[in-house]
């Protein structure tokens, strides 16, 4: 059965697609991340965050940590601020957020959003055009909204580099630690998230919705997430790319559930990535991918895996192509899958099971080492194989 989403997203992409595209032919510069110069704004405290939405072109630097004792906290972000809904995400109304976020490596600790029937929802509200978020980790925070719910950006149309997220993400549909919807202008890269998510469809620990020419790569997440359907430890519904990426988290869900991704649709593509989380459901459920429409490969799992039917030791239901992939059929208790190869314990931690289907794989002497020039590390005998970026 082919995955249908709401009428409700498909109009209101239809409609952002049609507007992005008439930008891009006037300004004949899609899909390039450079803006007009700037001397980025310094900001120091709440209130200098807020008033982003006054200048959304502008580029900012963060020069501190924010947290609940700097000035403007309890005004801007503390639980009783605007109304008791919290934070207000930047750049509600458009053009959006279109500039530079440079966190610089700082933290923005605490803050509360509140915002149950409210779409984009976080951090950001929406960024767009050339806008670019880095370098910024946001911890102990509470993200609460409806639709397109992140911890950092409700909705992504271009670049989320070397962000992290800590706390909770509640949401109903389109809901991620990190972000809620990457679109396919949008880039996630060389981020995580640690916080736990909760939703109803389309829920992932890092990303809800990656779509069209959407991409995730050397990204994570360790968060466990729990909804009702398309959901998956790092993302709930692909139809882009995801690539050296892995989540731990465990899922628990219904239909359309997976250790790393809930759905992977007939354009989405996912490479080199891996998931150990357990994972239950009740149809379509699998150690890595609930739901395959596309292409998977050279990728592995190991978490258990528990559901009623369609269920997979890797993939639970199969209509799309699965290559040099491998599930543990021990830890996961499954001995069948809907595609991949089933491997013991022992077969799972041995490197000629890798290199043996072509895998970018070398064996290294501990844990704590890595050889960068491989796609994988594996320590030979001992370990699982693991992505050679991961710290």
């Amino acid at each position: 059965m082919k995955i249908i989403l709401s009428s409700r997203r498909h109009h209101y992409l239809a409609k952002v697609n049609i507007f992005l595209i008439m930008v891009a032919l006037i300004t004949g510069i899609a899909g390039c991340d450079t803006r007009p110069p700037s001397s980025p704004i310094e900001i120091r405290n709440w209130y200098d965050l807020q008033a982003i939405s006054g200048n959304l072109s502008a580029d900012y630097i963060l020069m501190n940590d924010l947290d609940r004792n700097t000035a403007g906290y309890t005004e801007m972000a503390s639980q009783t601020a605007n109304g008791g809904k919290g934070w207000r995400p930047l750049g509600v109304f458009y053009p959006y957020f279109k500039g530079l976020f440079d966190g610089q490596g700082y933290e923005i600790r605490d803050f509360v959003i509140n915002r149950p029937d409210e779409e984009r929802v976080g951090l950001f509200n929406q960024i767009t055009f050339f806008a670019v978020i880095r370098n910024v980790g946001v911890v102990n925070a509470t993200v609460i909204g409806y639709d397109y719910v992140g911890g950092v950006v409700g909705y992504n149309w271009k670049t989320v580099n070397n962000c992290y997220f800590s706390g909770n993400v509640t949401g109903k549909v389109h809901v991620g630690g990190l972000v809620g919807g990457n679109s396919n202008l949008g880039t996630v890269s060389d981020s995580y998230s640690t916080g736990s998510v909760t939703g109803d469809k389309q829920v992932g620990g890092l990303v809800g919705d990656n779509f069209g020419e959407g991409t995730v790569s050397n990204s994570y997440s360790t968060g466990n997430v729990i909804g009702d359907e398309l959901l998956g430890g790092l993302l709930g519904y692909n139809e882009g790319t995801v690539s050296d990426s892995y989540s731990t988290g465990n899922v628990s869900g219904n239909n359309y559930v997976g250790g790393l991704l809930g759905a992977n649709d007939e354009d989405g593509t996912v490479d080199n990535s891996y998931s150990t989380g357990s994972v239950t459901g009740t149809e379509a459920v699998g150690g890595l991918v609930g739901m395959n429409y596309g292409i998977v490969s050279n990728s592995h799992s190991a978490g258990n895996v528990t559901g009623d039917s369609s269920v997979g030791g890797l993939v639970g239901s199969n209509d799309g192509a699965v290559s040099n992939s491998f599930w543990d059929i021990e830890t996961s208790g499954q001995y069948t899958s809907g595609g991949g190869t089933g491997k013991t314990t022992a077969e799972m931690h041995d490197i000629a099971t890798f290199s043996g289907a072509t895998w970018d794989i070398v064996a290294v002497g501990s844990p704590g080492i890595r050889n960068p020039s491989y796609i994988w590390n594996i320590v030979d005998d001992e370990t699982y194989p693991f992505l050679s970026w991961e710290s």
